[in-house]
């Protein structure tokens, strides 16, 4: 019997285990908020998604995500951000960059087999992005599988409202501000990783399958803490102004799902804690 009984709780106890990255907030006065952290770039093998992540958006009638992806994925948006990458006339990374962080720059190029030249009128941060995403193509992923586009696509089918938490314009203010030896610092430091790249993609969205917020923490907000600044401007600040818009959406009648980079539901200064302190109910499916 006492075999039985302990048999019985060991699979309770898996059933209820969190089996994605996803979690239901409700507020004490009713309404709830589903928080979906998202992988911007996955390939088939993550498909299909956790059960939790399909009940989630078919009780939702509203998605929220960084930024309403019909603006990103406009041909106007793609200039914009090409033309606000670009050094402005006269300047190049080598008068820009450190002598160090261009040194490591020309090595990497060589290496990957790129042109030189078309990269010289590249602003450190635009390059530092372009080199990562090349990265995670080269492993396998892309951001068409990402799971911000899934459930866009998935909301445009089914008719439901698109929201945006911030405009395209905005997210490139946030690099296209940075001091420039902050982005030198950035490159380099990218440049750096490039070589582990592919192993961590895969690190980061394996823990991401498993629901593992822990290990999430680890990966994507080792790094990005040790620069104070960046992490402050790129995540603390964002979630700072996130937050009164996520509280708005308990007071509609049908939940929301809200996705948004996996790094901005998890540490203490995460969306998932932030609402936990205002005492909100909070719980990974």
């Amino acid at each position: 019997m006492l075999v039985a009984l302990l048999s019985a709780a060991t699979i309770a106890l898996q059933a209820a285990a969190p089996t994605a990255f996803l979690w239901k907030a409700t507020g004490a006065k009713g309404g709830t908020v589903f928080l979906a952290g998202s992988v911007h770039l996955l390939s088939d093998e993550y498909y299909p998604l956790a059960r939790a992540f399909d009940e989630a958006f078919a009780q939702s009638d509203l998605l929220v995500e960084e930024v309403d992806l019909a603006e990103m994925l406009s041909r106007d948006a793609q200039m914009v951000l090409l033309q606000r990458g670009m050094l402005p006339a006269g300047q190049t990374l080598e008068r820009t960059l450190s002598p160090d962080t261009m040194t490591a720059v020309r090595a990497k190029v060589t290496d990957l087999g790129l042109p030189l030249q078309p990269l010289q009128q590249f602003k450190p941060w635009s390059l530092a992005l372009t080199l990562q995403g090349l990265e995670w193509q080269k492993a396998g992923f892309n951001a068409e599988l990402g799971l911000d586009r899934h459930f866009y696509d998935l909301a445009r089918a089914r008719g439901i409202g698109v929201q945006g938490l911030e405009t395209l314009e905005f997210q490139i203010a946030q690099f296209d501000s940075l001091p420039m030896p902050l982005q030198d610092r950035m490159l380099a430091q990218t440049l750096k990783e490039l070589d582990t790249e592919k192993d961590s993609v895969a690190e980061l969205a394996r823990a991401w399958k498993a629901g593992d917020a822990a290990a999430i923490e680890k990966v994507v907000l080792g790094d990005l803490q040790t620069e104070p600044q960046m992490y402050q401007r790129l995540l603390v600040a964002r979630n700072n102004a996130w937050l009164p818009k996520i509280e708005a959406l308990f007071a509609r009648p049908k939940p929301a799902l809200v996705v948004v980079g996996a790094a901005h539901l998890v540490g203490k200064d995460g969306l998932v804690a932030q609402l936990r302190a205002k005492g909100y109910t909070v719980v990974q499916q």
